[in-house]
């Protein structure tokens, strides 16, 4: 929804708390608003999207500890969760993304992310399926295939 303009929304984003021992409990984390401009920097490769569909994964639950042997960097607290996501492009600077292009790659768990460097994302060119699959089965076919 739109605040300031037309190049500013609102965003709505779920950050973790604090770190877990444990099962991560809803208390763990909290919905917290903010605004985002919906145009890209000028001189960048960025893109903004409109995130439309977020995965929730078992390895995110190691994200959200704070371990003495850690296989991936933990969540920072008070930013936003990261995890696989589709999305919409709204903007883009980068030039293997056009306005409108629906992507797959790791995003914020909130309304709509600034991503500063987009090689890790794809383009979806199969829209014949539900694009909720992309966050699941399909996300990963994409990524393992590329992988060789």
């Amino acid at each position: 929804m739109a605040t300031g303009g037309m190049d500013e929304a609102s965003n709505m984003k779920v950050v973790l708390k604090h770190y877990v021992s444990g099962s991560p409990q809803e208390t763990d984390m909290h919905l917290t608003a903010g605004t985002i401009k919906l145009k890209v920097p000028k001189d960048s490769n960025s893109i903004i999207l409109k995130n439309l569909y977020l995965s929730c994964d078992p390895y995110m639950i190691f994200k959200m500890m704070k371990l003495e042997r850690q296989l991936t960097d933990p969540y920072v607290l008070g930013s936003p969760i990261t995890g696989y996501g589709v999305a919409k492009v709204l903007d883009s600077a980068h030039p293997g993304f056009a306005k409108d292009d629906l992507v797959w790659g790791i995003t914020g768990w909130e309304e709509y992310s600034l991503i500063s460097d987009p090689k890790n994302f794809f383009k979806i060119q199969h829209t014949d399926v539900p694009l909720s699959y992309y966050a699941g089965i399909l996300g990963n076919y994409q990524f393992s295939s590329i992988l060789g």
